[in-house]
């Protein structure tokens, strides 16, 4: 039941309220709300942090499919990184430089240091050749030096088919007019046989002159033929000749005791041996 009240106490309830009104008092009103800035600021914070986890997490994902490994040590990173405040900006610098040292520059430097030492077996492998040939030179004499040229720039034919009369280097001889060091090797063939080239070259000396009789003297590069004894010449000095072609007939001009070639080998002026660059 509600309580009546008297005349009196409604008077003086009447002026409590009108004494409290005329000093500015009010009745404190209840008021719910949110925790002021603090609050407020809070709740940044953790959206803040949500969008941090949900970046991390993507950028994590975005990497691992495109075949990028991540160490141990990163992962741990990164749990770290996840448990404090940290400005986003920052957390993508650091993720970034990560990536750049960890994936980028390891395999460069790897790569660098597999050229270099590519580079260092060549160089190595290239000074063994060139020492182990400095040897082998050293150890042959000037005349397998030259057959080992000769052969190694020139191509070779038989000039003539027939028999080898006299060969290279010294000889017994019937008459002092045949000399006994014989500086090529002797074919001996019918007369009139045609001589082939037995390589390309130029005709650098066409003589009926001399010990050799009617010879050529075909020149190619520092290698040198001479057809001697011939019994007529079919080219003449400065034809340029090719291999196989018929440059002569054999005869027995000069100092011949019969019808045959002197076929003789040069390089540099020096002579070798015919039968050491080719059969005959």
């Amino acid at each position: 039941m509600e309580k009546v009240m008297s005349v009196e106490e409604k008077v003086r309830r009447a002026e409590e309220i009108y004494e409290r009104r005329k000093q500015g008092e009010t009745r404190p009103v209840a008021k719910v709300s949110v925790s002021d800035k603090k609050d407020i600021k809070l709740l940044k914070k953790m959206i803040i942090q949500i969008l941090v986890c949900v970046s991390i997490y993507l950028i994590i994902y975005s990497i691992q499919n495109n075949q990028y490994i991540f160490s141990q040590d990163f992962l741990n990173k990164a749990n770290e990184i996840l448990s404090y405040d940290t400005n986003f900006l920052e957390l993508y610098e650091n993720i970034k430089n990560n990536i750049v040292n960890k994936e980028q520059e390891t395999p460069q430097e790897e790569s660098e240091n597999q050229a270099i030492g590519g580079a260092e077996e060549v160089v190595e492998e290239q000074k063994q050749e060139v020492e182990e040939e400095t040897q082998n030179s050293e150890n042959l004499s000037q005349e397998e030096m030259d057959i080992r040229d000769i052969k190694n720039t020139t191509s070779f034919i038989k000039p003539v088919e027939g028999v080898i009369s006299s060969g290279f280097g010294q000889r017994d001889t019937a008459t002092g007019s045949v000399p006994k060091n014989h500086t090529g090797t002797d074919i001996a063939v019918s007369l009139g046989t045609k001589i082939k080239s037995a390589t390309d070259g130029e005709v650098v000396l066409a003589s009926e002159e001399g010990d050799y009789g009617k010879h050529l003297k075909i020149q190619i590069g520092e290698v040198s033929i001479i057809y001697a004894h011939c019994n007529q010449l079919y080219v003449k000095l400065g034809d340029k000749i090719k291999q196989g072609q018929e440059i002569a007939e054999v005869g027995s001009t000069g100092n011949s005791t019969g019808p045959h070639l002197h076929f003789e080998i040069r390089i540099s002026e020096r002579v070798v041996n015919p039968q050491s660059i080719l059969e005959l």
